[in-house]
């Protein structure tokens, strides 16, 4: 049994080096990425480009986010844009009716958020696939229906009138817009960071597990439950982020962003890029926003275009674009090798 522990201890150390070096390679991707991003208005002066990054990290946090659920839980939710939503109103309240700095009130939007979503998800993540895609459905929709009756509060179909509020704090201000760009390019590369590390870590393994086979990770005595749960509010929490990047960049919050468009704009973005590859919601992002600006400059009929798209994808391809990018480049390695 010696001789057992021993050679188990041997093989154990070079996978714990090799998952230390993979974070430390994470994290210097990560820092490269953000040097990159943030030295970008140094070149140009372009306020469209820089609007366009902004737009990239809503939306980009939100998109991966949702891959948590649907490429590595096997969840399908129809309704994910409401934490999106969630964030942007809850943090535009907070600084409109509180008047808190932007730290404490980025902080309490992520609590709020992680109450409802524990809530949610506990009832959701015990449902069946097809219950529960639909069951998130509704809960977006009933979210999206108090922002439209509760126009006391929330400004109903008008959305929150009067901007949201930028203090300066540590010397950022938010009311300029190159700090905007590199705050929202900060939470971006933070926030992807995150999850890469959730991803990688031995509960984004535990994930994969439940993904293929539920009830053998369930008789390996994994509590399914718990695991779902826990990564039906890690996702939220990131959604929540993205929503608090949009409502800084347009300075409010609108009923749009909880509608279940935004869910759905969030699974098209997950075909496009691809879900077994990490980056594949960003790449997923980036090529919907430039259809959308592109589409809509030569044609108002910009639905019918992105269809025809998401043909392609889903019949053409049948997988996102970095997923085959990702099994083409191994094709040639293995063909490679094989010679």
């Amino acid at each position: 049994m010696t001789e057992l522990e021993a050679g188990r201890a041997q093989t154990l150390v070079p996978a714990r080096g090799g998952a230390a070096l993979q974070r430390y390679r994470d994290v210097l991707i990560a820092l490269i990425a953000f040097a990159v991003l943030a030295s970008l208005p140094l070149f140009t002066g372009s306020k469209a480009l820089l609007d366009f990054v902004i737009r990239c990290s809503a939306y980009g946090l939100f998109a991966t986010s949702l891959n948590l659920l649907v490429g590595y839980t096997g969840l399908t939710s129809f309704g994910h844009g409401m934490f999106f939503g969630l964030g942007a109103y809850s943090f535009g309240l907070i600084m409109q009716k509180l008047g808190v700095p932007i730290p404490v009130a980025f902080v309490a939007t992520l609590a709020i958020t992680a109450a409802v979503a524990a809530v949610i998800g506990a009832i959701c993540v015990r449902l069946k696939e097809i219950y529960f895609a639909f069951v998130t459905l509704a809960f977006q929709m009933l979210i999206h229906s108090t922002i439209l009756s509760w126009a006391s509060f929330t400004g109903g179909d008008q959305g929150l009138r009067g901007g949201i509020p930028r203090p300066a704090f540590l010397g950022i201000n938010l009311a300029n817009h190159v700090h905007l760009y590199i705050a929202s390019c900060a939470l971006l590369v933070l926030g992807l960071l995150a999850m890469r590390q959730i991803a990688q870590s031995p509960f984004g393994y535990t994930l994969r597990m439940i993904r293929d086979n539920a009830a053998r990770a369930s008789f390996l005595g994994i509590d399914v439950w718990r695991a779902k749960l826990t990564v039906f509010v890690l996702a939220a929490l990131f959604a929540s982020m993205g929503g608090m990047v949009m409502a800084l960049f347009v300075s409010g919050a609108y009923p749009e962003f909880a509608y279940w468009t935004i869910s759905g704009e969030g699974i098209f973005i997950n075909m496009l890029g691809g879900v077994s590859t990490f980056l594949g919601p960003m790449v997923g992002t980036v090529l919907l926003l430039l259809l959308n600006d592109t589409v809509t400059r030569f044609t108002e009929y910009h639905g019918i275009v992105l269809g025809v798209v998401i043909l392609f994808f889903a019949l053409g391809l049948r997988k996102g674009l970095l997923d085959f990018v990702a099994e083409w480049f191994a094709q040639r390695r293995d063909a490679g090798e094989g010679r």
